[in-house]
């Protein structure tokens, strides 16, 4: 039920990424303006993560959840009435606040699973990430088929009736989860004072996650809401097609999660994220590069054209497509260290993760198109994704070196085996 919930807040957390689309035609907003819409739905569903996961520690999960469905289920139908931008903005952030059910459900799942299959568990509950591709499938056929009809009670068609829908499912599983989830509460921190609960905080590792987080799931939640604007703009596709070929973005990146849980369970999580990093490093690295060709002038005045290079869209999708496979093991992976490093603290630890890696995923829309507009390649999205990835990676490898440097300090800072030991 906890997986249920999530997928659906999350599908209402980012339905502006299709949404926006026929919004930004209606209202004639430009890119950047479309982007903070996105952007302030982004910023909400992050910054209460932290309070959110230390109070299901000391509340129980259940509770929480609870009220965060039917709490929501209001401004998601306020949606439907905005016609400005001022108006939409403001709901948008509102609705934002759907993005922090997964610090709940982060602490909630960690109380009830022991050690040996938090990763898995957490896995599972993560894959509700896959609701971000919920607005992908049915959103264009329904907007398409209801544009310019009026339902019962003035509700309008179009765009206007998605966040119609997801309110009244929102009530629904509240209802769901009331009735099925079992009464009791787990609450790991309520013994604990607010103090204690913020100690582990202190610890350069937490903030390192933080950061790891930002590359895995906040490049995740800006792409998501970026790819189908980008589908469009770039291959000249219908907004119905840009849903699917983005979708092949989100199922990977949300379904995989599981595999990334059970495997960091299995080999060990600095393994999973080594992968993750160079996978992501890979095809962002070739996503970045525009389409184009090097000019070379020659002594006598001529020039020649050399390396001509063209990305199809299916080998776009193809590489976009293995970007979400090592977002969606990597999501895991970072989620694998928090029960295990900090196990009396998930839902403060988990809770400050997921805050600044939900903030990732606010700065990186505006970041995407005020680098697009500055440089005018459109590619520039890949590029800022690759330097984030490549500034965590360095530092994760930074970190395991001096690591094993501490446990060996006969071998630290020496590239070479002792003559003895390598004959």
């Amino acid at each position: 039920m906890s997986t249920i919930a999530f997928t659906l807040m999350f599908a209402v957390w980012l339905m502006f990424g299709i949404l926006g689309v026929p919004i930004q035609a209606e209202l004639g907003l430009t890119d950047v303006e479309l982007s903070w819409i996105s952007a302030f739905a982004v910023l909400n569903g992050s910054i209460w993560r932290l309070p959110a996961g230390i109070l299901t520690d000391r509340i129980g999960g259940r509770k929480v959840t609870l009220a965060m469905l039917f709490v929501v289920a209001v401004p998601a139908y306020l949606v439907s009435l905005a016609d400005n931008y001022g108006m939409l903005l403001f709901l948008a952030f509102l609705v934002g606040f759907a993005g922090n059910l997964f610090s709940v459900g982060t602490a909630w799942n960690a109380a009830w699973f022991g050690r040996e299959r938090q990763g898995l568990a957490l896995g599972v509950f993560g894959a509700g990430n896959v609701g971000a591709s919920v607005t992908k499938f049915i959103g264009p056929p329904l907007i398409a088929a209801t544009s310019g009809a009026t339902f019962f009670l003035g509700i309008q068609g179009g765009w206007r009736l998605v966040p119609v829908i997801y309110a009244v499912l929102l009530v629904l599983v509240g209802i769901a989860t009331w009735i099925v989830v079992p009464r009791q509460d787990l609450t790991p921190g309520s013994s604990k004072s607010i103090r204690e609960m913020l100690q582990p905080l202190r610890h350069v590792r937490v903030w390192r996650f933080s950061l790891y987080y930002v590359a895995v799931f906040g490049a995740y939640v800006a792409l998501s809401a970026w790819l189908p604007k980008y589908y469009v703009d770039n291959f000249d596709v219908t907004l119905a097609v840009a849903g699917l070929l983005t979708a092949t973005f989100i199922f990977p990146a949300s379904l995989l999660r599981p595999v990334g849980g059970w495997m960091a369970d299995r080999w060990g999580a600095r393994r999973v994220m080594y992968l993750t990093f160079g996978l992501m490093l890979l095809t962002s690295g070739i996503l970045m590069m525009p389409n184009g060709h090097i000019v070379i002038s020659h002594a006598d005045g001529s020039t020649s054209e050399h390396l001509a290079y063209h990305l199809p869209l299916w080998a776009f999708a193809v590489l976009v497509f293995l970007l979400g496979c090592a977002m969606g093991f990597g999501k895991a992976a970072v989620f694998k260290h928090i029960p295990e490093y900090f196990p009396d603290n998930v839902g403060s630890v988990g809770g400050l993760v997921g805050m600044l890696g939900g903030l990732g995923g606010f700065f990186l829309p505006p970041l995407f198109a005020y680098t697009k507009q500055w440089s005018g390649f459109p590619t520039s999205t890949f590029f800022v994704i690759f330097i984030v990835t490549a500034v965590c990676g360095i530092w994760m490898h930074l970190t395991v070196v001096r690591m094993l440097g501490a446990l060996s300090p006969d071998l630290a800072g020496a590239i070479e085996l002792p003559i003895e030991e390598a004959a």
